[in-house]
């Protein structure tokens, strides 16, 4: 198979089997055969002689081929002993202490398996209530949401990162307008994401200016009443200000609610597109629609009969997913296998529409997501249908509001989800989202800068003569071709970039694609900086009369931490305003050098200093060798950090404590890594020199550890490789190396 460098670099950092040293034991190759041999085994659940050689080729071809990825658990956990598939989860919250630390434990073994989990906290009492069983108050469903938080800040997804949340709160519950505001700063709850969940009772009073009740959860009995139109506004301005809370319908949810007898939709998945019952899961997996391309009439138009055969392939294998699950809680194996629900959406969706020429603000693009979306839609029902007549319908068909006369196997069968690292692996454009960068520039250790040009974009460029890296360098500067004269109309009005769309045709795309889709769409509605809250208001509105069924915005800026960033050209000798320089280096240092026993051998370890302070750090290792260039680089950075006149304490926060196995598994030794020793290395000098009154003491013990993506004003750039990070569902992801976060 043929992938990208990047895409090989992420698959190396976050889906590779490791051996215990941390390096990879698989191929891209290896890796696809592990997932498709393991999910085709199930066919022999159904039929003892299966052909599941063949299944496993078809599903092994499909993903080789970048024509269809199953979500990050399936791609990381088949065929392995955690054996945990699935990304998307919903647990009640129930009113009372035991139900809430009970659902505390069941997402925090959600989380520890890789998965991310939804709630709902509207069957919480008010804060303020009383509690006949303590005589005490209630202290409210934000406060308890902050517990929730705390919980996921300790629980680290499969050892790699943090979990993700999703926290809804009905429009109705007495205390939605702290809920509104409780994202205001963004430190706080910041392992959530949060939306609120709007009526079509509280729509329509927003939009005729009147009041709307507020419900007691407990006693389900009025307690005040509110102005719609003021809760609607104070919604926009939260969200103008930072981009939280979202907003989905419930109403809607429900009406799609395949099983009513079962109980309402309160909640979704953490990106929000996948509505689900209490201990339902979801398999996801999406189709690369720029893969679905032939050229016809020397034209690029969609192979039709390709992706019908794909989307077919897809189904059987996302219902194999469901049964080859190992899942966390055996009440969500059960309640999952009831109605068997998957997930399929597609990814590539720009690039599809570059290719054919046709610009993404357009009628013609609308309509074309709208046919596209159906299609899969339909043929997804086909297949399943197929499946049933094999293995049997979902366990609760009869008691759906599916049609009766097609049994079926899977109660939904498409959802259109955030396809972040999956889209670095297939290369190409993520979900339903316009580009929205064409041109990144890197600065490389040297100083040297790399340009990342949109492969589609180079090659029209180079076609028609008009490639050069100035060029390119421009358009890194000002995010968009769109008021580059010298450039042909054509080319500017086809490669329109995230903020060149305008927030009306962002909704009309998405309410387009939902119009084909059983569950939900997540698309995010990228604003200017300068946008207005009336901007806002205007989408919030569009988006309930399009019958999306939620929507999540971003205005460019409006967080502390900058998540969207188009790269900037340092030029050199004309520092950015702010840009931190590090002082020379001494001519002349004071310094010790201390020998290290780790895992490898032995690490030597120089710290110099002068009277300002540390300098300059550098290590060596003995001749057992180890790990010489990771050792260097931290201490390079370590150096650099120094001279910018960081924080000692932060940096060895940042680096005591980090673990490498080959030096935890040797009982004895006094560090649990070369960072770790470099650390330690770091504060003794610094505490011998404050204990002489040369520089301010160190406070004891050891110094927070601090994760880089959570210090304010430091979310610009990815924390991991330095890349811009975007805005995608809720969540900011990483296009270089994958990283991603959510909250």
């Amino acid at each position: 198979m043929t992938i990208s460098q990047n895409a090989l670099t992420v698959l190396e950092r976050r889906y590779f089997i490791k051996d215990e040293k941390g390096k990879a034991t698989e191929t891209p190759e290896d890796l696809f055969h592990r997932v498709a041999n393991a999910i085709a085994e199930s066919d022999r659940k159904y039929d003892f002689g299966a052909p599941v050689e063949k299944t496993a080729e078809t599903f092994f071809n499909m993903m080789t081929r970048l024509e269809f990825l199953p979500n990050s658990p399936t791609l990381m956990n088949a065929g392995r002993p955690l054996g945990q598939l699935s990304a998307c989860f919903v647990l009640p919250v129930e009113d009372s202490m035991e139900d809430i630390f009970e659902a505390i434990k069941q997402a925090a073994l959600i989380h520890k398996s890789g998965g991310g989990t939804g709630f709902s906290f509207s069957r919480l009492r008010p804060q303020g209530s009383t509690v006949n069983s303590t005589g005490g108050v209630a202290s409210g469903p934000i406060s308890f949401m902050k517990v929730f938080n705390m919980a996921t800040e300790a629980v680290k997804q499969g050892g790699t990162r943090r979990g993700a949340n999703m926290g809804i709160l009905r429009i109705d519950h007495p205390d939605i307008l702290d809920f509104i505001d409780c994202k205001a700063n963004n430190n706080e709850i910041n392992n959530f994401n949060i939306s609120v969940g709007l009526t079509e009772v509280f729509m329509n009073a927003a939009e005729k200016n009147t009041d709307y009740e507020l419900i007691d959860p407990h006693t389900k009995k009025p307690v005040k009443k509110l102005n719609a139109r003021m809760v609607f506004d104070r919604i926009v301005d939260a969200a103008w200000r930072n981009g939280e809370p979202g907003i989905i319908f419930l109403d809607r949810l429900n009406r799609d609610n395949i099983v009513p007898s079962q109980g309402e939709i309160e909640s979704t998945n953490p990106c929000g597109e996948q509505p689900l019952l209490p201990f339902e899961s979801c398999n996801l997996g999406s189709v690369n629609l720029a893969q679905m391309l032939k050229e016809q009439d020397g034209k690029q138009q969609f192979d039709w009969d390709k992706l019908a055969v794909t989307v077919q392939n897809a189904v059987h294998f996302l219902d194999n997913v469901i049964d080859a699950n190992k899942y966390p809680l055996e009440k969500i194996d059960q309640v999952t296998k009831q109605t068997r629900k998957i997930g399929l959406g597609v990814m590539g969706w720009a690039d599809s529409l570059l290719r054919m020429g046709i610009p993404y603000n357009s009628d013609e693009a609308i309509a074309l997501g709208e046919k596209v979306m159906r299609f899969i839609t339909k043929c997804g029902r086909e297949e399943s249908a197929k499946l049933a007549e094999k293995r049997g319908a979902f366990p609760l068909f009869a008691e759906s509001i599916l049609p009766k006369d097609q049994p079926q196997r899977n109660g939904t069968i498409t959802t259109i989800a955030p396809t972040g690292t999956l889209s670095i692996i297939a290369d190409c454009s993520s979900g339903v989202e316009p580009v929205f960068g064409y041109v990144y520039i890197r600065n490389i250790m040297d100083g040297t800068e790399m340009l990342e040009v949109n492969p589609i974009l180079k090659a029209e460029l180079l076609k028609r003569g008009l490639y050069s890296d100035g060029l390119m360098k421009r358009i890194a500067k000002e995010g968009t071709i769109a008021h580059m004269k010298e450039l042909p109309e054509d080319l500017r009005r086809v490669f329109v970039s995230a903020h060149d769309i305008s927030p009306e045709y962002h909704i009309r795309m998405q309410a387009a694609f939902q119009k084909g889709t059983d569950n939900a769409v997540s698309k995010t509605v990228n604003f200017p900086k300068d946008a207005a809250r009336e901007d806002v208001a205007r989408v919030y509105s569009l988006a309930f009369r399009l019958v999306c069924k939620g929507v999540t915005i971003y205005r460019d800026g409006s967080r502390a931490e900058q998540v969207l960033n188009i790269g900037k050209v340092i030029k050199e000798g004309q520092p950015e305003e702010g840009r931190i320089v590090p002082r020379p280096r001494p001519d002349t240092v004071t310094g010790i050098t201390e020998r290290v026993k780790i895992g490898c051998g032995n690490l030597y370890i120089t710290v110099n200093y002068d009277d300002q302070g540390i300098c300059e750090v550098f290590t060596n290792t003995g001749k057992a060798g180890g790990c010489p260039s990771q050792s260097e680089a931290t201490a390079r950075l370590a150096s650099i950090a120094l001279r910018s006149g960081m924080d000692v304490q932060s940096i060895i926060g940042q680096l005591k404590g980090i673990r490498c196995p080959s030096t935890i598994r040797q009982p004895g030794l006094k560090c649990t890594s070369c960072p770790d020793a470099i650390a330690k290395t770091i504060e003794r000098v610094y505490r011998q020199q404050a204990e002489l009154g040369k520089w301010p003491a160190l406070p004891n013990g050891t110094p927070e550890k601090k994760p880089a993506e959570d210090v304010p004003g430091k979310m610009r750039f990815c924390p991991e490789c330095g890349a811009p990070l975007e805005h995608e569902g809720g969540c900011v992801m990483c296009r270089q190396c994958g990283y991603s976060r959510c909250g």
